[in-house]
């Protein structure tokens, strides 16, 4: 079977301060916030997504930032770094600007042959911008960083596990292949995806576990086309003996969820209906928006929710 896996469609981590996370994703990266709403689960929590102009799959981080949520720590089976692409000859604009707002653990080498800026989030969350090309066909958001050296979207995800084989093996059942190794970094790509598409694996079998916090990334979530896409991967993920839930409405888009062999949970998720299904396009992520079954919970949630800074 030919999958139609587009690649990344979202990271989704955990924060600990609102304003923080809000303040480094759309002033120090530049992002565009394209939704203001509350964790399915539990209310009371923002979830805030991040992309360019128009919220596309493949630029998106989400978040849920959980107020005074201890520190994730680092270890096996988790996403250990995002990465973003952006444009050829920008990282020393990036260096400076960065180096500038005193963004921690700052520093510069070569992934892949590519050159990169590593440094820390606000919760210590590991992030990366990487010069690549081949990712101007996204809606660049012209905030608070021009065009030239705008963030153009996700590049990669780095995930540390205790073994190789049973996640490869799901990686390569989604569709993706091992193209190249650097360093002991084994990299896995899909065909004739968005651009956002590289899945990074290293393999550290004498690293304890991860515990998940604030800076955690809570799930890595795959773009496929649509309803039809979805429900055919789930048929053949289940009949390949993993477990998997039913689909479900995330308002801006249906997903499924499984939890991969070596420990991180995965989602797949479709491109549509998109982020202006309920919110004017120039507008996207200024109003705060409720999943229906909380609609009647805003009163309370836009009195107890922390007041966004922008």
């Amino acid at each position: 079977m030919t999958h139609p896996i587009q690649g990344i469609h979202h990271v989704t981590s955990m924060a600990s301060d609102a304003n923080a996370n809000n303040a480094f994703f759309t002033r120090t990266l530049g992002l565009r916030r394209v939704k203001m709403t509350v964790n399915f689960d539990v209310p009371e929590v923002y979830h805030f997504y991040f992309g360019d102009r128009a919220g596309s799959p493949g630029t998106l981080i989400t978040y849920f930032p959980f107020p005074d949520m201890a520190r994730g720590k680092r270890g096996t089976g988790e996403t250990d770094l995002v990465a973003f692409s952006v444009p050829a000859g920008s990282l020393d604009f990036w260096q400076e600007r960065l180096a500038g707002l005193n963004v921690a653990e700052l520093a510069r080498d070569e992934s892949f042959g590519q050159a990169r800026a590593t440094f820390e989030g606000p919760d210590g969350e590991r992030v990366a911008l990487i010069e690549a090309d081949g990712r101007d066909g996204w809606q660049l958001w012209e905030g608070e960083v021009d065009a030239a050296h705008a963030v153009r979207g996700v590049h990669c995800v780095l995930l540390r596990l205790a073994e190789e084989g049973p996640t490869a093996d799901l990686l390569q059942l989604l569709g993706y292949r091992p193209v190249a190794s650097d360093g002991g970094v084994k990299r896995f790509a899909v065909d004739g995806g968005s651009g956002a598409g590289f899945v990074d694996l290293v393999i550290e079998p004498e690293t304890g576990a991860a515990e998940q916090g604030a800076g955690s990334v809570h799930h890595v979530a795959f773009a496929v086309a649509d309803d039809e896409a979805e429900l055919a991967i789930r048929r053949e993920l289940l009949d390949a003996g993993h477990a998997v839930t039913k689909v479900i409405d995330r308002d801006y888009f249906h997903s499924i969820y499984f939890r991969s062999p070596g420990g991180v949970l995965f989602e797949i998720a479709t491109n549509g209906p998109g982020f202006a299904r309920d919110e004017d396009a120039d507008h996207l992520g200024e109003a705060l928006k409720l999943p229906s079954q909380h609609e009647h919970l805003r009163e309370r949630l836009e009195s107890s929710l922390v007041p966004i800074v922008d």
